[in-house]
Parts: C-alpha cells; sequence; structure tokens
C-alpha cells in the first residue's frame, strides 16, 4: 500500500482560498474608483447647467471649482496607485502559489512508502506414499471434499490473498512415474494436484528438499512441467524465483543443509550477489535442514544462517524438522529455524499439530528498504483435533498464546 506524506489538495485548497479572498478585496476597490469617477463627473455637470442663476457668478468665478477637480483628480490617482500596488501583489502571490505548488508537487515525488508482505508457510506434501493405508490419506480426503481443490488451503487462503508473495516447502512430486527411489517415505500426487496450490493463493514453492527426487528424474521434471503450466514459481538448487513487485525486485534461493561446507557457502554467496546484481532489493533464502522432530535449532543451522545474513540475505526460513523451531534475530534479520509441518500428507494423525504462518513485511520509502517487521500466526494443520484432516487452520485464545510460547520456549 502506497501512502502520501503531504495533503497536496488541501494545501492547494487553503492557499486559493486566500487568493479568491484578495481577489474580491481588489474587484471591490476598482468598482469603488469608478463610482468616485462618475460621481465626480455628474456633479461638475451639475454645476454649470443646474442653477441658471448663478451662471454669471460662475462664470466669473472659477477657481474654486477648479480647485475641487484638482483635489478629485489625485483623488483618482491616488486610488489608481493603490490599485496596480494590489495587482502586483496579487501577481506576486500567484507566482508565490506556483512555486508552492511545484514544491509540494517535487515532495509528493520522494515521499513514497511502500510495504512488500511475504507470507511463509512450512511443508506441503500433497498426496501419500503409496504403501499407507488409503483410508484417512490425503487423497482419500481429497475425494471425500468431491474434489474440491480450494478445501485444502479455504480456513488461511485470506490471510495468503492479502500478501505480496506466499512461499512453502513442497515436500512431494507431481507426477504418474511408477519407477521410484530406493528409500523409506516416497510421496506422489497426481499433477492434477497443482490446482491445490494455486486454489490457495500460492505463488512460488521451494524444491530444494529430501522428497523431490522420490520418482526419480521423471518424477522432477514432471513436477517441475506442472508448475510450469500451473504459472506458480518455484526455487531450489540451481533454479531461483524473480519476481518484481510495484517496481521492487524479490529473490528467493533454496537450498539443503545438512552439513557445513565452504563450497555450499560459495555458491550461497555467489547467488546472493547474483540477485543483488540483477536489481534485488529483497534476498529470502530457504534451506531444508535440522534434525526430524527436534524443537531447538542446532550449530550447523546456526552456522549457515548467520552466514546466509552476512552474504546479504534479508530472511532466512527453514522446514524439514516437521515440528516448529526457534525463531532468531541476527543483525536486524529474522531467522525461522523450522516452519513445521502445513498441509501434510505425510502422516494421518501426528502427535504434534501445531504450525505456524510467518507474515513479514518489507517496509521502503523512496525504493529503500528502511524497517522490517514479522507476525507469527499460530495454526493447527487440521481443522480438528481427532485427526489430519489436512487443511491447516488458524489458532485462536489459548491456544494460539500456547503456540506462540512454545516457539519461544525453543529458543531458550
Amino acid at each position: 500500500m502506497i501512502k502520501r506524506s503531504v495533503s497536496l489538495k488541501k494545501k492547494i485548497y487553503i492557499i486559493s482560498t486566500i487568493l479568491i479572498l484578495e481577489m474580491l478585496a481588489v474587484v471591490g476597490i476598482l468598482i469603488y474608483s469608478k463610482t468616485m469617477d462618475k460621481t465626480i463627473q455628474t456633479e461638475s455637470h451639475s454645476i454649470i447647467i443646474g442653477n441658471t442663476e448663478n451662471v454669471l457668478a460662475l462664470a466669473t468665478d472659477t477657481q474654486e471649482p477648479a480647485v475641487d477637480i484638482k483635489e478629485d483628480e489625485q483623488i483618482l490617482e491616488a486610488i489608481e496607485e493603490q490599485t496596480m500596488e494590489e495587482e502586483q501583489a496579487l501577481e506576486d502571490e500567484e507566482q508565490a502559489l506556483e512555486v508552492g505548488v511545484q514544491a509540494l508537487e517535487d515532495e509528493e515525488q520522494v515521499s513514497v512508502y511502500d510495504t512488500i508482505t511475504i507470507s511463509a508457510a512450512g511443508d506441503v506434501t500433497l498426496g501419500r506414499d503409496l504403501s499407507f493405508q488409503y483410508n484417512g490419506s490425503f487423497d482419500h480426503e481429497f475425494e471425500a471434499q468431491n474434489n474440491d481443490y480450494g478445501y485444502f488451503f479455504r480456513n488461511v487462503k485470506e490471510i495468503f490473498e492479502k500478501d505480496d508473495i506466499t512461499i512453502v516447502n513442497l515436500e512431494t512430486t507431481l507426477t504418474t512415474a511408477t519407477k521410484a527411489a530406493e528409500k523409506k517415505f516416497r510421496f506422489i500426487a497426481d499433477p492434477s494436484y497443482v490446482d491445490i496450490i494455486k486454489e490457495g493463493d500460492i505463488e512460488a514453492v521451494s524444491i530444494a528438499n529430501n522428497h523431490t527426487m522420490d520418482y526419480l528424474q521423471q518424477g522432477y521434471d514432471d513436477t517441475l512441467s506442472a508448475l510450469d503450466q500451473a504459472d506458480i514459481g518455484y526455487f531450489g538448487y540451481e533454479h531461483q524465483y524473480i519476481t518484481e513487485v510495484r517496481g521492487i525486485k524479490v529473490g528467493i534461493l533454496g537450498y539443503t543443509g545438512w552439513a557445513v561446507s565452504e563450497d555450499q557457502k560459495e555458491t550461497i554467496k555467489q547467488a546472493i550477489d547474483g540477485l543483488k546484481e540483477e536489481g534485488a532489493s529483497i534476498v529470502i533464502v530457504m534451506f531444508h535442514w535440522g534434525i526430524e522432530r527436534e524443537y531447538s535449532s542446532y550449530s550447523v543451522q546456526q552456522d549457515i544462517a548467520h552466514f546466509t545474513i552476512d552474504s546479504g540475505a534479508d530472511l532466512v526460513l527453514g522446514s524439514h524438522p516437521h515440528v516448529l523451531q526457534d525463531v532468531e534475530e541476527y543483525k536486524g534479520k529474522k531467522i525461522v529455524y523450522s516452519l513445521g509441518n502445513f498441509c501434510f500428507g505425510g502422516n494421518k494423525n501426528p502427535e504434534d499439530k501445531d504450525s505456524m504462518i510467518l507474515v513479514h513485511k518489507f517496509n521502503f520509502k523512496d525504493g529503500e528498504l528502511i524497517t522490517e517487521e514479522s507476525e507469527i500466526i499460530p495454526c493447527s494443520i487440521s481443522s480438528v483435533k481427532s485427526r489430519n484432516n489436512y487443511q491447516p487452520t488458524p489458532l485462536e485464545g489459548e491456544e494460539k498464546e500456547r503456540v506462540l510460547q512454545k516457539i519461544e520456549d525453543n529458543g531458550k
């Protein structure tokens, strides 16, 4: 939302009102001047023809009327001089008004404020592991909801609609491939499920995680193709998401962060530098890292996060632990170590259903980032407590406060 620091219309209205009043005063003086001139001429004429009995006396005594006419001429000259002064003053004020209006227009041009709002949530696992029982699964819920693509993000869509960019971690494949990787959990969803993301008003997803290749190269290629066809951005590894919001460029990167290495640090730094060179005013980096079901970040996450901020990133986000972790402010920048699960088809009824949405605002003046502010919106991954119905929902009241306190305690 763009705000103006000066009310130009109001100032012009006040100055114009003053100017009109002064113009009316000048017009009054001019009317008075013409009236006086007419009166003098009428009176002079009456003296000559008004009284025939005194014609001879007037003819022999002409000096006194001459004095009266001279005085009248002096009065007229004084009035004309005053009128000219008033007209000059009026011209001066008009010029001053023009200068003032130009100054106000200049001030309007430089006092432009805007806020870019980013919403971020955690793991979005559409579909299921085919080894899971169908009943109670994500696919079963989709069928039970009459294949309603809008069902899953319905309770959070209002939040996502209000921001400029919504990002999540897409921890599944969108593919019809049948050959899977040899691993414990392998998630798959029909490519049509991309409409769930689109219906949720999500602009971009991270593909840097340990499930992107669950169905090998075909699964990976199919996933990117489905995202492209739905016009949903993605980032991770060599892929970068760059977009422009009201003239301000935003760049987003994604990586896994299982260990600290100098090679990866150099890759991160070069990528951030590259985004800056392309004109990005905001750089966000999302990592897939940490230890599953651990509520606190550890040294590897912290080392990489601090390095990323030191290298020029404005916001660092994390996923993978499947639970919420601590939130840190480092050198004025926010680090969210784990956003937890969000719309998570990987478990029918997890014991910990706590989740969150980070709403982060970047405030700009004249195109320059001046301040930042964050809000955490506590959520549950389900709108019911008894099971996972895969419909993330904001929490209220005591439950909301409990999750906020939990996040704070995770950092102690």
